[in-house]
């Protein structure tokens, strides 16, 4: 069978994302099956999460230049030949720490979102990018929500094992996919790394693109906070059954889907920052309100999860063209600038989950959750307007 030579697909592009983000959360309701079955504490399987967030926070790092260096197609091919025989080894696994080993060596399939990002900017302008993206992002919507039911499901019918023999199968068809769909798109890669790293003061002391990072970043972590902050709501203000959370808490991620299809629709016609700037104004004005309620003393689930719907439509509008201008910045360096503004994101996340738990307690929770993420989102909102202040000094021109 010969190897791609031709771009790919966007769809082998969505299922590169999508698998990304699936392996994260789909076995989350086995974690108590799989703490009796290896008979160990429930924190040491639950490193499985931290652990593995803080893999593909670093692997980001990594991954990013190697794609800039050698090409996107040899680094994705060699991560999906990685996470198809760590799945493996997760499934066959008998002791916990083998199992985590073989979890941390699962992080490789991070590359499928960086990569893809790196692979729709070698192909296409900037604006045309964030439009790709904004499609691309959505299965970052979907893949959370079917994980953990499909994971749930499989738990129930044969056991926890049966998510890490689903992890290997859909490993093993997509790294058959990306040899036959994933052509190298990277045409101008450096002859060595010296000369890579040649070209990345240009990108580390680009204001524009930490702009866009830190936009990013910050948008996220209002995400981050709301994920580690609801359950207090739920039980202290709205007092809420844990199935009816699982609902509720899906207007954030339903919020994202939307903003994420406007993205792909109208990128092409509206500036990157101006869309940026519709989605942070949507969040900060939806948390605003909430916030007015809650100071109201009106705490239902129409208030508090119509505020949060709002940060997911403006994160849905923000994240496909924040990701396209900092890959932009310096197109040879597109992998780098993903890996770059992705770790990002996931070390600001966890540190703003932290400061949510410090923070938020079931007496205070609405008012305080809502006040962080509000926070988080108006300093993505400061950003994005340093971003267009550094356009309005020096405009870009349309490539």
């Amino acid at each position: 069978m010969r190897p791609a030579s031709s771009p790919p697909h966007l769809a082998t592009l969505i299922l590169f994302s999508a698998l990304a983000v699936l392996s994260l959360n789909m076995f989350l309701p086995s974690l108590a099956n799989m703490a009796t079955d290896f008979e160990a504490d429930y924190a040491v399987v639950n490193l499985s999460i931290a652990g593995y967030l803080a893999v593909t926070a670093v692997l980001q790092l990594v991954v990013g230049p190697l794609s800039d260096r050698f090409g996107r197609r040899p680094v994705m091919l060699a991560a999906l030949a990685l996470f198809t025989l760590a799945s493996l080894g997760c499934t066959l696994a008998t002791d916990v720490w083998v199992f985590l080993g073989f979890r941390v060596l699962q992080g490789a399939v991070i590359a499928g979102w960086a990569v893809s990002l790196a692979v729709i900017r070698d192909t296409v302008p900037t604006q045309k990018a964030a439009s790709l993206i904004g499609y691309v992002s959505m299965a970052m919507a979907v893949a959370p929500m079917l994980g953990p039911i499909v994971g749930g499901a499989l738990d129930a019918f044969f056991g926890w094992r049966a998510s890490f023999v689903t992890f290997t199968a859909f490993g093993a068809a997509l790294l058959l996919l990306a040899w036959i769909d994933l052509g190298e798109t990277n045409l101008n890669r450096a002859e060595t790394f010296r000369q890579q790293l040649s070209s990345y003061p240009a990108l580390l002391g680009s204001g524009r693109f930490w702009g866009f990072a830190l936009c990013m970043a910050f948008s996220v972590s209002s995400f981050y906070a709301f994920l580690s902050g609801v359950p207090l709501v739920a039980r202290g203000a709205l007092d809420l059954p844990p199935e009816m959370l699982g609902l509720y808490m899906g207007s954030i991620t339903g919020g994202f889907f939307l903003g994420s299809f406007l993205s792909g629709r109208f990128a092409k016609s509206v500036s990157l920052t101006t869309l940026i700037l519709y989605g942070r104004f949507a969040a900060c004005l939806g948390l605003l309100a909430g916030l007015g309620f809650v100071l109201a003393g009106i705490v239902s689930e129409l208030t508090f999860f119509g505020a949060t719907l709002c940060v997911g439509f403006g994160n849905g509008l923000t994240m496909p063209n924040g990701n396209a201008g900092a890959v932009s910045v310096k197109p040879e360096l597109a992998g780098s600038a993903a890996g770059l503004a992705g770790a990002l994101m996931v070390g600001t996340g966890a540190l703003m989950t932290s400061i949510t738990g410090l923070l938020v307690t079931e007496d205070n929770a609405p008012l305080t959750l809502l006040s962080v993420m509000l926070v988080s989102s108006a300093l993505g909102l400061v950003a994005v307007l340093w971003v267009r202040f550094l356009e309005s000094r020096q405009p870009q021109t349309s490539d």
